[in-house]
């Protein structure tokens, strides 16, 4: 049958079987025009946590860490393929079939967590665009005004794109061509940023080369110019333990959530959503790369070598003179220490310079103040305007798949087709997220922030052995379950990135020491794990019973 006779799914199926027979670049100029889903994976990872993330990494450890994001990344796609090649193997919903063939504490936990993971990370990206509009685009839009008519605007976009996607499949070619644009211009945003820097003498490529060589000694380590500054303060072993501390959780915080557990919703349905079945397998596996793994990687890397370039290693004297803020919480902290090395009072202890300077130096900056950092290097029209737009393109692009998923999980949860109104009213739960800049704020913050990011890394690695359970299910694969030397490959891999994340989930949780309800919240996502495990064994057994 001539491509002039078909239509759809079935013209793309042509498209990649004949693809395929030709030979490797046919096959991948094929793949790289019909990739979707992966680029709405890289639309929802380069959001505010990866920018906040990259950005302290270069704080902390200069180039040295320019590697870690690329591992760390690896390992979540192969989990995201292997949810990616259960689904396009059966045609099904995954949620129904691990409630069906697993257990519906796996998957009902997993709905819950995404759904609420969608609804509290909405809020910072409405307050990171807001920020980016009012600060470096138009900072005329000042004061509560300014941020609804920008949060309203952000939401009406984010709206409109939805609702082509809801249109069908012409539709879902114009959602995917707008998340392209955008991904494509945060990448595009930063690699000029660094352009820029590298125009103005201000990069050292042979460290930043170097950066990309792993080197696990870094969790235990400092880089050579901390070190330097650490070993001239008055108690050196108290800083070199802080950057450590912190250098080691935002690793271990990397590794393990760099594809987050809405991630793992997204993808399954995405690719339902455009019909893809068997025959889409390989393109499936190769749009993660070409749509999560590059533009990931590209903006990431391009935020650490910024941040690096302007913070490791230096400090801000205007926040020496002004005090308070994170600057106070760092010098409090080594003031504390001090005391008790010294066997004093904390108000007999003076700091030196040298500890006031790695206390202003160990601050998280955010991304205006790289902007800041950049003007005399870039220019104002790079770090307000080009910057800015990467920034809020950054935000919206979330916003966007936030709500898109939260549509599918409400369809889940309704056992309901992930279309039309019942996928659109879903999508405007995590719309609320709308009143960001409002709420995103001191202990409103804390109170929203850690519970979910608990709850969400605490279930990352169940989700992980969910798949790698899936992945070796012959009542789920039948025929194509993996065989041979392929099935070694998959879980040799997977076991790698479920050890990986459980490692990552339960330091992140254990370090948790913040007092909720007066418990320490790694307390109380204990005990929840512990009822979900006992749930879980109840209707394993439940079911084991009814089956005898």
């Amino acid at each position: 049958m001539s491509e002039d006779q078909l239509s759809g799914i079935e013209l793309d199926r042509k498209r990649i079987l004949d693809a395929k027979a030709k030979g490797t670049g046919p096959m991948l100029g094929t793949f790289i025009k019909m990739s979707g889903p992966g680029w709405l994976q890289g639309a929802i990872t380069l959001g505010g946590g990866s920018l906040a993330g990259s950005l302290y990494l270069g704080v902390l450890a200069g180039y040295n860490l320019m590697w870690l994001q690329m591992v760390a990344m690896i390992l979540g796609i192969v989990m995201l393929s292997a949810i990616s090649y259960v689904t396009l193997s059966t045609g099904e919903r995954p949620f129904r079939q691990i409630n069906r063939h697993l257990n519906p504490v796996l998957g009902w936990s997993w709905v819950i967590a995404v759904l609420m993971a969608n609804i509290v990370w909405c809020l910072p990206q409405f307050a990171l665009g807001t920020a980016a509009v009012t600060q470096n685009l138009m900072p005329g839009l000042e004061g509560d005004s300014g941020k609804w008519i920008t949060c309203i605007s952000l939401l009406a976009i984010a709206v409109a794109v939805i609702w082509a996607y809801d249109s069908g499949a012409k539709g879902i070619r114009i959602f995917e061509l707008v998340l392209k644009i955008l991904v494509g211009f945060i990448v595009l945003s930063f690699f000029g940023v660094v352009i820029k820097l590298a125009g103005a003498g201000a990069l050292d490529w042979g460290q930043i080369f170097k950066g990309f060589i792993p080197n696990p000694g870094m969790f235990s380590s400092t880089t050579a110019v901390l070190a330097e500054h650490i070993n001239a303060s008055s108690l050196p072993d108290f800083w070199n333990g802080k950057v450590i501390k912190d250098q080691r959780d935002v690793m271990i915080t990397g590794v393990a959530t760099a594809v987050g557990i809405n991630m793992t919703f997204l993808l399954p349905y995405s690719m339902l959503k455009k019909k893809w079945d068997k025959d889409f397998r390989t393109l499936g596996i190769f749009d993660l790369s070409i749509g999560l793994f590059v533009p990931f990687i590209l903006a990431t890397s391009c935020v650490v070598i910024a941040a690096a370039s302007q913070f490791h290693g230096k400090f801000d004297q205007e926040l020496i003179e002004k005090g308070g803020g994170a600057y106070q919480k760092n010098l409090d902290a080594f003031i504390a220490a001090k005391a008790v090395a010294d066997g004093v009072e904390a108000s007999a202890v003076t700091p030196t310079q040298k500890d006031k300077e790695l206390a202003a130096m160990l601050v998280k900056r955010d991304a205006f103040s790289l902007a800041k950092a950049l003007k005399p290097l870039t220019g104002d029209a790079v770090a307000n305007y080009v910057f800015g737009f990467g920034v809020l393109a950054m935000a919206l692009s979330t916003i966007i798949i936030l709500m898109l998923i939260s549509g599918f999980t409400f369809c889940e949860i309704l056992d309901k087709e992930p279309t039309g109104w019942p996928h659109r009213i879903g999508c405007f739960i995590a719309g609320i997220g709308v009143i960001g800049p409002f709420v995103w704020t001191g202990e409103a913050k804390f109170w929203l922030a850690v519970p979910t990011s608990t709850f969400g890394m605490m279930l990352l690695p169940i989700a992980y052995i969910t798949f790698f359970l899936m992945m070796n299910s012959k009542k789920i694969l039948g025929d194509d379950l993996p065989q041979g030397a392929s099935k070694i490959k998959w879980n040799v891999l997977m076991l790698i990135a479920v050890a990986f994340a459980t490692y990552g989930a339960a330091y992140a949780i254990w370090s948790k020491r913040m007092l909720m309800f007066g418990i320490e919240v790694r307390w109380i996502a204990i005990g929840i794990y512990l009822v979900l495990l006992a749930l879980g064994v109840y209707h394993h057994a439940k079911r084991k019973n009814a089956q005898a």
